[in-house]
Order: C-alpha cells, then sequence, then structure tokens
C-alpha cells in the first residue's frame, strides 16, 4: 500500500507525494531532469490547455491517430466495463488510434514512479485502499482541469452541457478551488447490507434503532452467527463510513461539514461522540477480533457463507461478490439505525453520493484523449453500459431507464424512495486531506476492536484535524453545502 511508502528522511506520506519530483531524482537519478522534455510527446495534445474546438463531434480537438492509455482500479466495479463498452467506444470512434488497457489493484504503487517519471496514462480510476491522494497531485501540477469536459456539448443531446447531463451534486463533488479536477462517476448508497433470505427464513428485519440492533445481534449470535462485521485489514473506511453516517443522523449534515471545513472541534462534537460510543459496543460485543486481520472479500465471503449477518459497505458490493454469491443468497440493504430517539435526521436517511474518481494526468501524451473518454462515459450509451456490466448506477441522469436491476439495486432504488430528501451528504475530506483520512482508518479499528474508548476516538481524530489545519503547506479548501 502507497501508505507504507516513506523515504529514510523521514517523509511523510503526503511530502512525498507533493515532492514527486524528488522522490524521482532519488529512486532514479536525472530522471525528473530527462522527463522536463518527455511530459508530452508527438502523439498528442500534451499541454494540458485543452479548449473547446467548436466541433460538436469533436469539442476537445482529439486527434485522431493518437494513442491513449487507460489504467482501470479492478476491484468491486471490474474491468469489463472499460475493456467491453467504453474503450471500443473510443475505438470505434477513433479507429486509427490504439488503446492500451492496463488493469491494477495497485493503483498508487504502480502509478506513482509514472508521474515521477513525468510519463503518466491518459486516464486513471484511481479509486480503491491504494489510491492517490487527489489534492496533493493537484497541488503539484499533475491533474488535468476539466473545465473544458464539463463545458463541452454532450454526446446524446449537443445543445447540452456534459454537466447538465449529471445528477444534481456529481458536478461539485470533483471541485478543488472551485475548478473541475475529478470525475465521480459512480452513484453509491451505503447502508448495511444482508441476505434477503437468510433474513426470511429467521424472521429477522431490519433494525430501526439501537435498541432493535442490538436485540437482532444477540438474536443472530445465538443462531450461529456473526451478528455484524467489516474488514479491518484493508476495509475500516467501510466502518467509518457507518460511524459518520450516524453523527449526520444525530445533529444533520452539519456535523459533516465542519468536520470536511476543518472546524474547531468538529470531531469532538456530541453527535461524533454519541455514534462513536454506540458504534464501539457493537464491535467490542458482537464482533470477531479476527475480522481485524482480514480483508473485504474474506469477511464479504463469510456472508455469502450465511455467517455474517450485516455488513457495512456501498452498493458495488453485489456485483464484486458476484463469483462468490450462491443461488440462495439475495442482496438488500437497509440504512443505519437511529442511534438516539432525538436524531434530527429519521432512520430512512441514507448516505446517497457519488463515488470512484476518474482524472486525466495533465502530463499524459493524450490529454485531450482522456477527457474525450469521459466524455464517452458520460454519455448514456457509455453509462448505461457501465451499469450492465458492473452492475452499479452512475451519475448520468436516466441512463438506467429501462435496465433490469439486480435485487441488490432494486433495494438500494427502495431505500432511496423511503429516504426521500433525507440524503446524508458527502465526505470531501477523504479527497481533501488524505493524512486525515488514513488517521481516521487507524482510530476506527482501535475504536471498533475495543483498543480505544469514544472519547479517545473524538480527540485523536480532532488533534489530528487541528496539526493539518495549522499545516501552512496543506492546501485548505471549504464547502457551504
Amino acid at each position: 500500500m502507497s501508505e507504507s511508502i516513506r523515504d529514510s528522511a523521514d517523509l511523510s506520506r503526503r511530502q512525498m507525494l507533493r515532492g514527486i519530483g524528488l522522490t524521482a531524482f532519488m529512486v532514479a537519478p536525472g530522471a525528473a531532469v530527462l522527463s522536463a522534455c518527455a511530459t508530452g510527446g508527438d502523439d498528442g495534445d500534451s499541454s494540458g490547455n485543452v479548449s473547446n474546438s467548436g466541433d460538436a463531434n469533436n469539442p476537445l480537438g482529439v486527434k485522431a491517430d493518437a494513442p491513449l492509455e487507460v489504467v482501470i482500479f479492478k476491484g468491486g466495479l471490474g474491468d469489463e466495463y472499460a475493456t467491453q463498452v467504453h474503450e471500443p467506444m473510443y475505438k470505434a470512434k477513433y479507429p486509427q488510434a490504439e488503446v492500451k488497457h492496463v488493469a491494477t489493484q495497485q493503483i498508487a504503487q504502480t502509478m506513482q514512479p509514472r508521474f515521477a517519471a513525468g510519463n503518466p496514462p491518459d486516464m486513471i480510476a484511481n479509486a480503491g485502499s491504494d489510491n492517490m491522494d487527489n489534492l496533493a497531485l493537484q497541488s503539484e501540477g499533475q491533474l488535468q482541469d476539466l473545465t473544458s469536459l464539463f463545458e463541452a456539448p454532450s454526446i446524446d443531446d449537443p445543445s447540452k452541457k456534459v454537466k447538465d447531463t449529471l445528477v444534481p451534486g456529481a458536478y461539485d463533488i470533483g471541485l478543488i478551488d472551485g475548478k473541475p479536477y475529478m470525475l465521480a462517476y459512480v452513484y453509491t448508497a451505503f447502508g448495511l447490507w444482508y441476505d434477503k433470505n437468510l433474513f426470511t427464513k429467521n424472521s429477522w428485519t431490519g433494525p430501526k434503532n439501537w435498541d432493535e440492533f442490538k436485540a437482532f445481534c444477540e438474536k443472530a449470535k445465538s443462531a450461529g452467527v456473526t451478528p455484524y462485521a467489516y474488514a479491518g485489514k484493508n476495509a475500516s473506511y467501510y466502518q467509518y463510513w457507518m460511524i459518520l453516517i450516524s453523527a449526520a443522523k444525530i445533529g444533520t449534515n452539519k456535523v459533516l461539514l465542519d468536520i470536511d471545513n476543518l472546524e474547531s472541534g468538529a470531531w469532538t462534537n456530541e453527535a461524533v461522540r454519541k455514534s462513536a460510543a454506540a458504534w464501539a459496543e457493537i464491535g467490542n460485543t458482537y464482533m470477531d477480533k479476527a475480522f481485524e486481520g482480514l480483508i473485504h472479500t474474506e469477511v464479504q465471503t463469510q456472508q455469502n457463507q450465511g455467517k455474517v449477518a450485516l455488513y457495512p459497505s456501498g452498493s458495488w458490493l453485489e456485483n464484486e461478490q458476484k463469483k462468490e454469491t450462491p443461488a440462495t443468497f439475495e442482496y438488500a440493504v437497509t440504512p443505519t439505525p437511529s442511534i438516539t430517539s432525538s436524531d434530527k435526521m429519521p432512520f430512512e436517511a441514507i448516505r446517497a453520493v457519488a463515488g470512484e474518481w476518474y482524472i486525466v494526468p495533465s502530463k499524459g501524451k493524450n490529454v485531450a484523449g482522456g477527457m474525450e473518454y469521459l466524455r464517452l462515459m458520460l454519455s448514456k450509451e457509455g453509462a448505461k453500459g457501465f451499469t450492465e456490466k458492473s452492475g452499479n448506477l452512475t451519475i448520468v441522469k436516466g441512463a438506467a431507464d429501462g435496465l433490469q436491476l439486480s435485487p441488490g439495486n432494486k433495494s438500494v432504488a427502495a431505500a432511496q424512495a423511503a429516504a426521500g430528501d433525507n440524503v446524508i451528504t458527502d465526505s470531501r475530506f477523504e479527497s481533501w486531506y488524505k493524512e486525515l483520512e488514513t488517521e481516521l482508518r487507524t482510530q476506527t479499528n482501535a475504536l471498533m476492536f475495543g483498543r480505544s474508548s469514544a472519547d479517545q476516538f473524538c480527540e485523536n481524530m480532532q488533534k489530528k484535524a487541528d496539526a493539518i489545519k495549522a499545516d501552512s503547506s496543506v492546501t485548505k479548501q471549504h464547502r457551504d453545502k
């Protein structure tokens, strides 16, 4: 994982990322100097200054025969959506172009040396536990400003701009300093996932409040099923989402906005403390300590085998486990239970946000091609094909109309309908302040596996947030909604 890469001079991960040129020089002397004249080439637009050409068919001015390199994180979404949908779409439009496909689960480990050498690919699905720090990349000038893409005419209706074909909030989440540098493509719902057939067999129902949650855990435990579990080795962020969702339900979305804005006392807020304490009780009482050493697919497979009742995740889960899921297993999702009777958001409130980052490196050899690839992804054909291959919805309005949805996605749709306007906001600190996110993973495991109290969790997170706020080398971001 990228978090373990350290320079002997004690550079932090953020400093390492922001010192990409220095890292390249230390790893391969001369590489950074050579890359100064090798960050482009003659294969396509390498200037990074892509503007709309006025041609509705080729608004970004793509060079028809320029090679394109696409790097895909091959995780829960797989990579068939790229190899069987998006890349063929690009190839059909630009038949002279060679399209190179790279699939990996180690994005940072694979890509950081290439950024350092000035030879990044043209489009990257920057996702997974080994993802790169988008804000650090942007501050180093490594990310392409995608304004021209979002202002370009959409493929389906040239009278509309690309950004006007997206669901509300999808464009805003990719902004850094007011400009779009990232595309969050997948529309994901988060909650507690379960096997509908197992629940029916045992006459279980999804708990709606914390007393029901604990009573359910006792029933599952008595039936020989682990009531609740997540993978501590690489997916503690699945659990911290649940803690933050519950905190927002207690105190509204302002709790999450204050965390993103590094407000004083944001992490020691009573809503966060109550949420942390409630979840710690579940972890300490009903979770197997061995799960801290497991990865997500190991825990998920145990759920497919009927050994785990409730599992925190996003709506990619069903597709990720399709090879391990028996015919008798039917995915369904329930919102996190209400912790207090005075929660300001109802039980039905659910976190449904745009996620999964797609970026275009500014120093790629075919910047215009990378942006055009994203424009094709944002067409209804590209989005529909993505849903068919990955089993996940996208941010493109109406792209899933008429599709036969899986049981899990039907459950998501029902949950979203029940939530109405009660939607938990997205979190920005994860992409804005990578060190804070890394600390939250550590503190979440300590809380859930009994090594830390709720007060310690809150204090440690506030201490880290305050340190980042005081660090003048970190570019600060702000959001109002």
